[in-house]
């Protein structure tokens, strides 16, 4: 669940991330909020950051496309925070960064 984004993101509290790791391939069905449906894919190197790549359709019928970075920390009850930047590859292109942790 996402705790917190840039402006000029559409992920919100609302957006449920489904992730599923097979070796280093992670993917991720997601929804909710400003989103209508969205996937990723993404790899995983051996410190367990993520390069992946995003495409999901908003509330407004929009196709967007993006790239993220994401670096993952072990929260003090167990569960995993990632710590997201991001950047469109559609419409303005602009960056931002995120924050979404298991629940």
């Amino acid at each position: 669940m996402p705790v917190s984004n840039t402006e000029n993101g559409e992920t919100s509290s609302e957006t449920v991330f489904l992730y599923k790791q097979d070796g280093n391939i992670i993917t991720s069905d997601y929804s909710g909020g400003n989103i209508k449906k969205g996937h990723l894919i993404g790899l995983v190197d051996a410190f367990g950051n993520i390069d992946m790549r995003y495409h999901q359709i908003n509330l407004k019928g929009e196709l967007m496309t993006g790239i993220c970075t994401s670096k993952p920390e072990i929260m003090d009850n167990g569960k995993i925070r990632l710590h997201e930047s991001w950047q469109w590859t559609s419409g303005d292109k602009s960056k931002g960064e995120s924050i979404i942790e298991e629940q």
